[in-house]
This record gives structure tokens, sequence and C-alpha cells, in this order.
């Protein structure tokens, strides 16, 4: 059973094992970089859907077949399902699992969804409740845009220091202990605010929350970024980035190059006009899924720290005059 330490980090004593996993982009992510690790790709950001909404829930659906195609599993077998997008009343999440008949939970972390999805999922499978349990994380640039900020057709500037929402997602089947990968320890992270309130500029509004977390995983498990293949944080974008590297040097830990960050690895920023990078509970959770997962399994990545984060913001308090609380979630996951 998994132990929970005085600062909230929960040390799996029995490590639940990561079954299956499976990964789905649009037509601009799979000319990233990291085109050729998504399980599934589509040709366009319809998906086959005549609204950005539904074209969601679909990548949804493809992420979760290509999941169980992968683990040789059914829907059926699935105990528990926790998914998440960045829409309202998380309609993405609902829409694609509404004809599944799996015990469904809605979770809503913004980019930081991947991660506490498998967080809740990890405690689940390791307390007994559930054979597998399932973490599933969506965007969609589209969908993302016209909630959030200013819809396509408007045509609005971007500033420098923006990031694009990734149309992809990620799902995560996680198990009793068996065989690697396995998630060790999961650290679910505070609230923090330190008063950024420009939504062009959320890499800035997480930075100070992957800085808590990641510190309170360290402080709970006395490790060091020296004891990690890989520090991936998502998505602070190369603001973010920045902004997490200082804070820590001002402790005097350097994260070296151990550190990443999906937003920064999902898209080409020379070649692609994204600004400070990817964002999107779909970008970490897609970045995981299609090409960190695969490396744990094979051991070439033998200790991996994945801090997705979020910028819980509100278009209508912002308007408000109010600021961008942030919020992240460890989860650590070993090779052996």
């Amino acid at each position: 059973m998994s132990r929970y330490t005085d600062n909230g980090t929960i040390i799996m004593d029995r490590p639940p094992s990561i079954v299956a996993y499976g990964s789905a982009a649009g037509r601009m992510e799979a000319e990233g970089p990291l085109g050729s690790c998504f399980d599934y790709v589509s040709e366009d950001s319809s998906f086959g859907e005549r609204t950005w909404e539904k074209a969601e829930s679909r990548l949804q659906q493809h992420a979760l077949e290509q999941a169980l195609i992968r683990g040789g599993l059914s829907e059926g077998e699935i105990s528990f399902m926790f998914a998440g997008d960045l829409q309202s009343q998380c309609t993405a999440s609902v829409y694609s699992m509404r004809d599944s008949g799996v015990r469904f939970f809605g979770v809503y972390g913004a980019c930081s969804t991947m991660a506490e999805c498998m967080a809740l999922a990890a405690v689940f499978a390791d307390s007994g409740a559930g054979n597998l349990c399932a973490a599933l994380a969506s965007s969609h640039f589209c969908t993302a845009e016209r909630q959030f900020r200013t819809p396509e057709d408007y045509g609005g500037q971007r500033t420098p220091t923006a990031q694009w929402t990734a149309t992809a997602s990620g799902c995560v089947i996680i198990g009793e202990h068996s065989a690697p990968p396995y998630i060790t320890a999961v650290t679910p992270g505070r609230i923090t605010d330190l008063g950024i309130n420009d939504a062009n500029n959320m890499g800035a509004a997480m930075a100070p929350a992957a800085y808590d977390t990641i510190s309170s995983h360290f402080e709970a498990t006395g490790t060091s970024p020296e004891d990690y293949d890989l520090i991936l944080t998502g998505d602070l974008g190369c603001v973010g980035s920045e902004i997490l590297r200082d804070l820590f040097l001002h402790d005097g830990i350097s994260l070296g190059d151990r550190h990443n960050d999906c937003g920064m690895m999902i898209f080409d920023r020379d070649r692609q006009d994204v600004h400070a990078g990817g964002s999107g509970c779909g970008c970490s959770a897609s970045v995981l899924c299609g090409h960190i997962l695969g490396r744990v399994k094979g051991g070439e990545l033998g200790n991996v720290l994945f801090c997705a984060t979020g910028a819980l913001m509100s278009t209508t308090l912002l308007q408000q005059g109010e600021s961008i609380p942030g919020i992240a979630h460890c989860v650590q996951i070993r090779s052996e």
C-alpha cells in the first residue's frame, strides 16, 4: 500500500505498472520533431467531425484506442477512467466516454491534467480499488482559442510569450505491480499565485508551481536532479522553463541538461510559428505517451520525474482584474 509523507508526497510500496499507453495528434504536431512518435495522426484538425469540440472528443477516442491495442485490452476491462481537457465542464472527455459504460471521473487541472489523472489512477490501482485504471487527457488548438482567448477568425496578434495549444491526446492504463514502467511516487501540487494576469504568459504563471512541487518531491524522496535521467515539465515553454531554472539556481540547485519541457519538445520553434512553445494538457500527455514511456519501458530512461503544470485561469475573472493561479503535479516513473 502507498505511504503518505508529511509534505504531501505519496510513496508506492508496491508500485503500480503502466500496462499500456497510446497517443494521437494533429497534422501540425506530426510535422514537429516528435511526429514519428505518435501512434495516430490525423491529416487535419477536424478528425472527421463537423466542429472543433467534437473533433477533440474523437481525438481522445483515438488515444484510448491506441492504448487498448498496445495492451491487448478491451474497454470493458477498465475499472475507472480519469479524464480531462480544457473545455468547460470537461465536455471533450464527457462526450468521448458517454457510450463506453466505464466508471468516469472528470478531472480539470488545465495543462496539469495528465499528471493529475495519472496520480489519481495510480493511487486507485495501488489501493486495489480497481484492476485497471486509465488516465486520459487532450487539448485542441481551436477549442482552446475559442474558449480562453480569441476565436480563429478574429485574427488577433499573438505576443512573444504566448504558447501554441497542441492538438493532441495521450492515454495511460495503470494496473497492479507487474512490469515496467512503474509509478513509484506522486506529489500533488499546491496552488501558487504570484500575481501574473497575462493570459498570453502562462509559463510565468506556472513556473512557481512547478518549482514548489518539484522541490517538495525532492525533499520527500531524498533525491536531487542528479538522481533522474529526465525531469520533464509540461508545459512551461521557453519563458517558464527559464524561470524554473532560475528559481532552483537561487537555491544553489542546477537542473542542468536533465530538465526538458514538453512544450519545447513537441514543436520546432525555428520552423513552426509557435512563439514560446507548445501548451495544453494534450501536449504533455502526447509527449509522455508517444516519446517517453517507450524509452522507460525499454530501459533507456531509468528514472523520470513527470511534472505537468497548469494555469488555472478564468477569462471572466481575468476581466475582473484577478490573477492566474498555477498548479503542478509530479509523477515519478521508473524502469525498475
